[in-house]
C-alpha cells in the first residue's frame, strides 16, 4: 500500500529549502523597542532551525480590512525566509507569546530554493526602528461614513444648496413681510406657536 506523506515530512534535499513569507501585525500602539524584541525573537527562531533570514521590512501603521478586537489600525512588518518544515511551525509558535502581535500570515512562496545560490544583503535583514508619526487622524464611526447617524442642525443646512428649500418651510405660508413663516417659541411654555 502507497501512502504519501506531507510535504512538511519529506527528507529536505540537501542544498534545497524552502521559501516563506510571514506578515504580522502589531498592535498600532507599539513601541519601538517591543517591535524589535517581536523581531528578534522571530530571527532566533529561524536560526534555531537552521533556516535563513532574507529580507525584513516594517510597512508603518495601516488601517486593518476588518476591527480585530478594539484595534482598527495596525503596524505590518514583512518577513521573508527560507528553511525545512518545522520552522514554520516554531516562527508561528513565537508570535503568539508575543502581547504585541495582534495576527499574523504565513505563506508558501517556493517550493523548492538553491540555497547556494541564494544571497542575503545584511541590511535587509535588519527591522530598524520603526518611526511611526502619532495618530493625528479622527477615526470616524461607520454610522457616519455611510450617513446613518444625524447630523446637527447647522452642518444639514449648511450641505444644502442655497436654492433648495425644505418642504416643511414652503407649507408654512408667509409672514407679515412675506418671508415664509416659521415657528416661533413661546416664553411660558417652550412649544411653539405660529406668528400670526
Amino acid at each position: 500500500m502507497n501512502v504519501a506523506t506531507p510535504a512538511e515530512a519529506r527528507p529536505a534535499v540537501p542544498g534545497r529549502a524552502r521559501e516563506y513569507e510571514t506578515i504580522y501585525i502589531l498592535r498600532p500602539d507599539v513601541d519601538p523597542e517591543s517591535a524589535e524584541r517581536v523581531q528578534s525573537r522571530v530571527a532566533d527562531a529561524i536560526v534555531r532551525e537552521h533556516g535563513t533570514l532574507v529580507k525584513v521590512e516594517a510597512w508603518g501603521r495601516r488601517r486593518l480590512a476588518y476591527p480585530l478586537g478594539n484595534q482598527r489600525r495596525g503596524v505590518y512588518v514583512y518577513v521573508k525566509y527560507v528553511g525545512g518544515g518545522g520552522l514554520v511551525a516554531e516562527v508561528e509558535r513565537n508570535l503568539k507569546l508575543q502581547d504585541s502581535v495582534v495576527k499574523f500570515m504565513t505563506m508558501l512562496v517556493s517550493d523548492e530554493v538553491d540555497i547556494s545560490l541564494l544571497k542575503v544583503d545584511p541590511e535587509e535583514t535588519k527591522l530598524g526602528k520603526l518611526e511611526l508619526p502619532p495618530e493625528d487622524e479622527a477615526e470616524e464611526s461607520r454610522e457616519k461614513e455611510l450617513g446613518l447617524v444625524d447630523l446637527p442642525m447647522e452642518a444639514s443646512r449648511s450641505m444644502r444648496s442655497s436654492d433648495e428649500v425644505d418642504d416643511f418651510e414652503a407649507e408654512e405660508g408667509t409672514g407679515e413681510d412675506g418671508s415664509p413663516g416659521r415657528p416661533q417659541r413661546s416664553e411660558a411654555g417652550g412649544g411653539t406657536e405660529q406668528e400670526t
